[in-house]
C-alpha cells in the first residue's frame, strides 16, 4: 500500500465522521429547541431572596429524587450552577443559567423568571 491509499483512507473516515456530526448537531438543535419553547410557555415572574449559590454535582444538591432521576447519567458527573433561594416561605433549590448565575447577588431580593426549577433570567434587583 502506497502512501496516497493511506491518506484517501484517512480522508474518507474523517468526511463519514463529520456526515456523522453534522447530523448528529442537527437533532441536537431541534432538541434544544423543544426545549427552549417548552421553557418559554411555562416561565414565570417570581420575586426571590438568594441564599446561596454554588457549582457543584446534581448528585449532591437538595434537588428531589425524581429530578436528580430525570437528568442523563453522564450529566451527573457535571457541575452545575445551583441557587438556593427562599420563595415565599419555602426554601428551594434552582437550576441557573450559566449567563444569569454569574450576575446574580447574593442575600438580595431579586425578580427573576422561573420556568419549574430553572432559573431563566433576570428581571430586576432590590437594593
Amino acid at each position: 500500500m502506497n502512501i496516497w491509499q493511506i491518506l484517501l483512507i484517512i480522508l474518507a473516515v474523517l468526511v463519514a465522521l463529520g456526515v456523522v456530526l453534522y447530523f448528529l448537531g442537527k437533532k441536537m438543535q431541534a432538541k434544544m429547541d423543544q426545549q427552549q419553547s417548552l421553557i418559554n410557555q411555562h416561565k414565570m415572574v417570581a420575586s426571590i431572596l438568594v441564599i446561596d449559590k454554588k457549582k457543584t454535582k446534581i448528585t449532591n444538591s437538595n434537588l428531589p429524587k425524581t429530578v436528580i432521576d430525570q437528568f442523563p447519567k453522564w450529566y451527573r458527573f457535571r457541575k452545575l450552577p445551583l441557587v438556593k433561594a427562599k420563595i415565599g416561605p419555602q426554601i428551594t433549590t434552582f437550576i441557573c443559567d450559566e449567563k444569569v448565575f454569574k450576575n446574580l447577588p447574593t442575600k438580595k431580593v431579586v425578580k427573576v423568571e422561573v420556568a419549574g426549577l430553572y432559573i431563566v433570567s433576570i428581571k430586576s434587583i432590590k437594593k
